[in-house]
């Protein structure tokens, strides 16, 4: 099998990929074409086929494990495949682990640490309603760990919620014990509870795309809808920890234009908010970094980051 990882402009290729999305289009000449979006454990990539109707080009629905012939060509500085022919593939052809993109770190190592971390919470209330979800519950913490943090951009991978959630995490330790002003536990609460509702935003794999709630509502309203839920739960739950907790948890985005119905207003929702950009822009780098097979010292202008991309000289 030949990994998409691994492709380079000009190649052949003749392998079997899963069709993560199919959409029908039409050029400027009215000319009917089909977009396609093909995922191994690797990564995903762009491909076409040009002529639907042309003989060789069999019938397949997304989700699909397809076999494609075709040609690797670049287009707008990225690669993408035209696609000559395209079959079905049947079952024994491809094992689906191959198909899944699985974090490189153990999920059952973080998620170790994780509930470690529950354990040095002092409060009483807050260690409740974390072992409640992530000890307790074990359909939540088997999502969880499978679950990916994005749909794309950072972390878009099995086991991507678990390693964001508990670097996020580390970063809000650092940072409660390097700022006084900070209550660690509230923190460090917020920073395990903060990403919860992208179990119900983000559908599950093979599909890691957006449910209807999650269009609709977001994760951010759905994380704070479920940690409110939990509290309720909990005998005597104090009104104003609750409230604090949830108000770190829904301005965690920091600004009303990135979805954060408010902004933060507590010292621990302004560092949550930073560790929680932190991660996502660092991490969002790596990938771009490490997707990029030219090698090259300047990988050019990154809309994301809104600036040319280069790497570091060796020291």
């Amino acid at each position: 099998m030949r990994f998409i990882s691994e492709m380079q402009e000009g190649d052949r290729i003749h392998s079997i990929y899963l069709c993560k999305q199919r959409t029908s289009a039409v050029t400027r000449n009215g000319k009917p074409y089909e977009n396609l979006v093909i995922q191994d454990r690797t990564g995903t990539m762009d491909a076409k086929i040009w002529d639907p109707n042309s003989q060789g080009i069999d019938d397949f629905d997304t989700l699909d494990y397809i076999e494609i012939l075709g040609d690797v060509n670049s287009f707008a500085g990225a690669l993408q495949i035209n696609v000559k022919r395209v079959r079905k593939a049947s079952e024994g052809e491809y094992d689906p682990a191959d198909y899944l993109p699985v974090i490189e770190n153990s999920t059952e190592e973080m998620f170790r640490q994780l509930t470690a971390m529950i354990g040095t919470i002092g409060n009483p209330y807050l260690h409740a309603l974390l072992e409640k979800l992530f000890v307790e519950d074990i359909e939540f913490q088997k999502s969880f760990l499978a679950h990916s943090a994005a749909k794309t951009v950072h972390h878009s991978f099995i086991g991507g919620l678990l390693e964001h959630t508990l670097s996020v995490a580390r970063l809000c330790d650092y940072m409660a014990g390097a700022y006084p002003i900070l209550k660690r536990d509230l923190l460090l609460t917020a920073a395990l509870l903060h990403d919860v509702g992208k179990i119900r935003e983000i559908s599950p794999f093979p599909l890691n795309d957006y449910t209807d709630e999650g269009q609709l509502i977001g994760h951010i309203v759905i994380g704070a809808q479920m940690v409110s839920e939990l509290a309720a739960r909990i005998p005597d739950f104090p009104v104003v920890l609750k409230n604090e907790l949830l108000h770190c948890i829904l301005s965690h985005h920091g600004e009303l234009e990135y979805g954060s119905p408010k902004k933060p207003a507590l010292a621990e929702a302004v560092a949550l908010n930073l560790a929680d950009n932190a991660d996502a822009r660092m991490e969002t780098i790596t990938e771009i970094f490490t997707a990029d097979k030219s090698r090259k010292d300047w990988l050019g202008f990154n809309r994301l980051f809104d600036s040319n991309l280069r790497r570091t000289g060796d020291l």
